[in-house]
């Protein structure tokens, strides 16, 4: 799985691994990818989704070392929380490289790999309610996964009949380090927490069950869905 070093990653990594996965997890740097090689005693997976030329070689390689990839987790995601008019070019092509563009080729590569065995496989991409409902300075990340949400359905309707299964888990703001300076704004924190009927924020255990749920056989018949865990919160 990609972005597996901290947080909602993290989490779902841990929950992957506790089900009896065999993690093989990726960070951006070498040094966050070293943890993670140490918390899962798998080899050290420094990757740079928007390098998209890379991808294809390291697919190959790590399907080589591993012996075939049975499901990916496409988690790493980049976001620029600024009010639309403030966005630069450099701002959007950089949540677009990793949360769209990078996660296509990934797919589009572990995809090759399975076609090509003759094997069946499992893709969950990591999207998010921005990515269905509008939500203030979002527009780069919501613009990026709602495109994930739609290329979720496409990848699931082309790559059925290969028995590869392709879905996607939406989640509303949930607590990790990187929302902590969102949500420790108490204004801020306080309207969100208000469109949630729920009446909480996330926490990663909540994603990373919905993640291995949907990458079991318990959801066999389960492609082409977004799994939204918001609380309600994109009900209204």
């Amino acid at each position: 799985m990609t972005g597996a070093a901290g947080g909602l990653g993290k989490a779902i990594a841990d929950g992957l691994a506790d089900c009896g996965a065999t993690v093989y997890g990726t960070s951006r740097d070498s040094v966050s990818a070293g943890r993670v090689s140490d918390r899962y005693g798998t080899p050290c997976l420094p990757v740079d989704l928007a390098d998209t030329g890379s991808i294809g070689a390291f697919v190959s390689s790590l399907w080589s070392a591993s012996g075939g990839i049975d499901l990916l987790v496409n988690n790493a995601g980049v976001n620029v929380p600024k009010p639309a008019l403030d966005l630069t070019d450099a701002d959007w092509d950089s949540v677009f490289d990793t949360n769209l563009r990078g996660s296509f080729f990934l797919s589009t590569e572990v995809a090759r790999h399975w076609t090509g065995s003759g094997s069946q496989g499992s893709i969950v991409n990591i999207a998010s309610q921005a990515g269905i409902v509008g939500i203030e300075e979002r527009a780069a990340y919501g613009a990026s996964k709602a495109g994930l949400i739609h290329l979720t359905r496409i990848l699931a309707l082309e790559w059925a009949s290969a028995g590869i299964r392709v879905n996607a888990v939406a989640p509303t703001f949930v607590r990790t380090e990187l929302t902590a300076s969102t949500l420790g704004r108490q204004d801020w924190a306080d309207e969100l927490l208000s469109r949630i009927p729920a009446g909480r924020f996330g926490e990663p255990e909540d994603v990373a069950g919905a993640v291995a749920f949907l990458l079991t056989g318990a959801a066999s018949m389960i492609t082409g869905h977004t799994l939204v865990v918001d609380g309600g919160y994109t009900i209204r």
